[in-house]
């Protein structure tokens, strides 16, 4: 069974539709923008007006936690004061260990949210084997413990989420299927039988992680055994959890977001950010317009009744040239570009372009030095420099001028000339060669570019098909290959690349073809947004698009190199780069904060907090700190961090080491404090000078 129509052409799934209030969810409904409330439950002021706030951002469906009874029973307060404010906007009771609240709040809202790992579970991290006998009986205990919560929800004309997180599996499942994205699957279909085993089909799955690549497989393996399982295709709620703040967590929550919405996957969604909910719905909005903007102008409709709907089959559908369950990077052959390694097990090298004039050489060559040498504080850097350039000639000043300044950066040209790259062969580190539609390749032969330089085929797209611009690619590599050019890599420069790649990956796996891959993505036509990130430069539209492009292939596996052109500064150009391969977990060259985005269980300013932790510990390269309002992901989702910081009681932290506390109840006061001395005791710290001094050095 397909987790998607295509994975070569946009399809949205067809689900069926479930009700959510005034709003439904699913068929070919808008994607919902969804956020979630951070103030005090039991303060019905404070949770009203944030409410407000949120409805008048936009937002369409908002969240509450419910830790317990009291909690439960405020939201007809809140729920009431909303309605009389003429605000209609669905709420969710969120629910964890508390069955009695999930109850209780099912009278009140227009959803419950329960998760599976610890809905009828204590998480103790056990380590304990099951024979099938106690398995079916700790099912059998879970049936008894959600049985009554679903005929409540029938019997209310309730909808339900059955949200999995990757953090706060149950030890049952850990056990069976390990910390994996089927032990997510599973763990959510057990609740899901149930519900279909008593005529309750009001209900909608997520699956979220910290990981980006972690969501993105438990989505699509969910659709995969859910579909081919269960009676209906029930709807997506879509999100990271746990993303963080500012650049890193939007760039994190577009790619796990987008990524599955261009699979044709999601019906709502939620970026998880440690700020301002407000802000949540910014950025939603500006993930769903594209896909919701798609299905107006197709025109399509299936509001079809529940006993109509059919569910999706395999039939005529094509492999994916991914494993999309499973990360594994695609196979490539590694060569050299000027003394770096690029394919293999290389990590993905980074290229940005120069934007000034080439006739003004200084200002060429200043912009050359100051991409080349390690910016900002983590050191990042562009490793390759692109030039375009009209003839050989215009290259060798610039040259020139770089060794006058005893500057050697490796430099790439592009050119739809294979005459200026004849004349350029082994005297330039890198060429792009432009395959313009219509005009034919081979002026020269492929010999001619036999050398040191190495040599990427880069089709423009204007209206080839995806079909035609993988055959052409194919037919150059394997010609290649058979005159021994060897430093050879593709790519190719299209609007909305996800499936052009796709397709090229296919095409090579079918010739076995093992030539690196360079994703490019141009940026500048994008239409900037007027939304605002804290402490950054950065746009918006420009951050989700890039983000989702080159992310997505980066998840599945795909993509030796990275190149953007944008109209960013070159500044954000790095950054926003990095922190993509950072996200996909391909290079870490900063610090990975874990971070949750409050909510009325957090006992603590977590987004103050966030900051100082932030101050402290930037520097520390590739280390992972989770920081965590509450215990309930906290020590799960901590699996993936390095140390965790999370809030236990009033003005009390619990330290933990991975998902282990090692230090309980301590003062908030000096926590952070604390925080930096575990580091060093585990010989995980350096000074910030030290670092500073390294990346000069670089």
């Amino acid at each position: 069974m397909p987790y998607t129509r295509s994975v070569f052409t946009y399809s949205r799934r067809k689900t069926v539709e479930v009700g959510f209030g005034i709003i439904k969810l699913g068929g070919m409904n808008p994607i919902r923008v969804e956020s979630m409330t951070t103030t005090d439950t039991m303060d019905t002021a404070a949770t009203v007006e944030q409410c407000r706030r949120l409805y008048e951002a936009g937002c369409e469906i908002i969240r509450i936690t419910a830790p317990s009874m009291k909690e439960a029973e405020n939201l007809k307060h809140i729920s009431a004061t909303l309605r009389k404010m003429g605000i209609q906007t669905p709420l969710v009771a969120d629910i964890h260990f508390t069955p009695n609240a999930a109850m209780k709040a099912a009278e009140f809202v227009e959803n419950v949210r329960i998760n599976p790992g610890n809905y009828a579970d204590r998480k103790k991290f056990a380590v304990r084997e099951y024979t099938d006998a106690e398995y079916n009986d700790e099912l059998a205990r879970i049936h008894d413990d959600f049985k009554p919560l679903v005929l409540k929800c029938k019997e209310y004309g309730r909808s339900m989420r059955i949200g999995t997180n990757h953090g706060s599996l149950s030890d049952r499942i850990m056990n069976r299927y390990g910390d994996t994205p089927l032990g997510m699957v599973e763990s959510a279909l057990e609740f899901a039988r149930i519900c279909e085993q008593y005529g309750y089909y009001d209900f909608i799955f997520s699956m979220k992680s910290s990981n980006p690549q972690v969501m993105i497989q438990a989505y699509r393996l969910l659709v995969e055994k859910a579909d081919k399982e269960l009676k209906y295709a029930y709807p997506l709620h879509l999100g990271v959890t746990e993303a963080g703040d500012g650049e890193e967590g939007r760039v994190k929550s577009a790619i796990g977001i987008g990524s599955l919405l261009e699979d044709g996957l999601g019906d709502t969604i939620r970026v998880s950010l440690t700020e301002d909910p407000v802000r949540e719905v910014e950025i939603g909005y500006q993930l769903v317009r594209k896909y919701n903007n798609r299905t107006k102008l197709r025109g399509e409709n299936i509001f079809q009744p529940i006993n109509q709907l059919i569910r999706p089959t395999s039939d005529g559908v094509e492999e994916p040239p991914y494993n999309p369950f499973e990360f594994k990077r695609r196979a490539t052959t590694k060569i050299s570009v000027g003394g770096l390694d690029i394919g293999g097990d290389a990590v993905p090298r980074v290229e940005l372009s120069v934007r000034e004039p080439l006739d003004n050489v200084q200002s060429v060559v200043n912009e050359i030095v100051y991409s080349a040498k390690p910016f900002l504080a983590e050191g990042v850097k562009s490793e390759f420099t692109n030039l375009s350039i009209e003839s050989a000639e215009a290259f060798e000043k610039i040259r020139k001028t770089l060794d006058e300044k005893f500057v050697s950066p490796v430099l790439s040209v592009s050119t739809n000339d294979t005459a200026v790259a004849k004349a350029l062969m082994n005297r330039v580190e890198k060429i792009r060669l432009d395959i313009v539609e219509g005009e034919p390749l081979e002026k020269h032969s492929l010999k001619d570019l036999v050398g040191t330089t190495a040599i990427e085929f880069s089709f423009v797209k204007e209206n080839a098909s995806d079909v035609a611009i993988a055959e052409i690619l194919t037919r150059i590599a394997e010609k290649c290959h058979a005159v021994g050019l060897q430093n050879a890599m593709f790519s190719i420069q299209a609007p909305e690349m996800i499936f052009s790649y796709r397709r090229l990956c296919a095409a090579f796996e079918k010739a076995n073809v093992r030539y690196p891959i360079v994703l490019r993505y141009d940026a500048t036509s994008i239409a900037p947004s007027d939304m605002k990130i804290p402490n950054s430069t950065m746009d918006v539209a420009a951050l989700v698009e890039a983000s989702i492009q080159l992310g997505s292939l980066l998840c599945d596996g795909i993509g030796d190199a990275v190149a953007l052109t944008s109209a960013l500064t070159r500044g954000d150009e790095l950054n926003l780069v990095y922190n993509i391969l950072q996200a996909t977990r391909y290079r870490m060259t900063k610090t990975e904060f874990i971070s949750c985005p409050s909510c009325g269980r957090t006992l603590f300013d977590l987004e103050t907090t966030t900051a100082k932790i932030k101050a402290r510990t930037a520097h520390l390269k590739g280390l992972k700190i989770g920081i965590m309002g509450c215990i309930v992901n906290g020590p799960g989702e901590m699996a993936d961090a390095d140390f965790g910081y999370v809030g236990t009681g009033v003005g009390e932290i619990s330290l933990y080491v991975g998902k282990e506390v090692v230090e309980r109840h301590i003062p908030e006061t000096e926590a952070v404090d604390r925080l930096v001395e575990l580091i060093k005791r585990h010989n995980k710290w350096k000074e910030p000078n030290d670092v500073a001094q390294e990346t000069a050095s670089v």
